[in-house]
């Protein structure tokens, strides 16, 4: 099953164990600093292959339970509105992110980002007086400050980072070039200025299908005729002929036209072992 601390925030899974919770009810997520109260978002389900290594569910939450919570929440929300208010009595460039409170011990952690180090000494002895608990501030950076506030991606949907992504996995501007988008920030950034994590979903497949893919330009054979190489979609795995005889243009099977598929047929023959000739998968790689 999968949980999340705040609506619409980042998924967590655990094993429902003997407990059967639907969407929308709220249980308890085991933490180390105690049962935390989650709502479920996705209820429990079979999985083909063995999941192993995640924390148990802790059963239902509790009329206790839920009014502890709302206490915390209302603690968090008069520390982040204390916080604010003390950068701007002094004057640090600094912006508040998010608000973590453990109540078993009294104490808050405060996520910030600047850019650059901040000198926050002071702000925390008076952080400290005003909310009467032990503070610790913590820098973030661009990646994940977008985590913890969340957002709208360029697709529309929630960020990546703030629902399901565990890790940041490096991102590059040659992963854009491989898949033929434009190098330009506003199209490959995502909300924290940088360059989009999904980028790195669909790039395999791009690297995969170019490996023996002829060049723009290339003469090629088609079951339509010959013709120059124009385009390709990588998602259908077909390329865009112009033919010769014609002008028109036709949209083909990879397969048909790379050039393993050519070698293999001119040391063979069409259709060499196989049991139909107009099967255009067969020898392709």
């Amino acid at each position: 099953m999968a949980v999340s601390f705040t609506r619409y925030g980042r998924l967590y899974y655990l094993d429902p164990g003997t407990h059967a919770p639907k969407v929308g009810d709220k249980v308890l997520f085991p933490t180390t600093a105690g049962d935390e109260v989650a709502e479920c978002i996705w209820a429990p389900t079979y999985v083909s292959e063995e999941v192993g290594g995640l924390p148990v569910c802790a059963g239902f939450a509790t009329s206790d339970h839920l009014a502890r919570d709302e206490r915390n929440r209302a603690r968090k929300a008069e520390a982040r509105v204390a916080t604010k208010r003390l950068v701007r009595q002094h004057e640090l460039p600094m912006k508040i992110v998010g608000v973590d409170y453990l109540d078993h011990d009294n104490s808050f952690v405060i996520y910030f980002s600047a850019p650059q180090r901040v000198d926050f000494r002071a702000l925390v002895r008076d952080l400290a007086r005003t909310m009467n608990a032990r503070i610790e501030l913590r820098q973030l950076g661009a990646r994940d400050e977008a985590r913890v506030q969340g957002g709208i991606g360029p697709c529309g949907r929630d960020t990546c980072c703030s629902t399901f992504l565990k890790d940041f996995e490096p991102v590059s501007v040659r992963m854009a070039k491989d898949q033929d988008l434009p190098p330009n920030p506003l199209k490959i950034s995502g909300a924290c200025g940088r360059l989009m994590c999904c980028l790195k979903y669909e790039h395999p497949l791009y690297t995969d299908f170019k490996v023996d893919l002829p060049k723009l330009g290339s003469s090629v054979s088609t079951p339509d005729g010959d013709g120059t190489l124009v385009g390709y979609n990588v998602p259908s795995e077909t390329v865009v002929v112009k033919l010769a005889e014609s002008g028109k243009r036709c949209a083909c099977p990879k397969a048909s036209v790379c050039g393993s598929r050519i070698d293999y047929e001119a040391a063979y023959g069409p259709g060499s072992g196989s049991g139909d000739d107009n099967d255009e998968s067969d020898g392709a790689s």
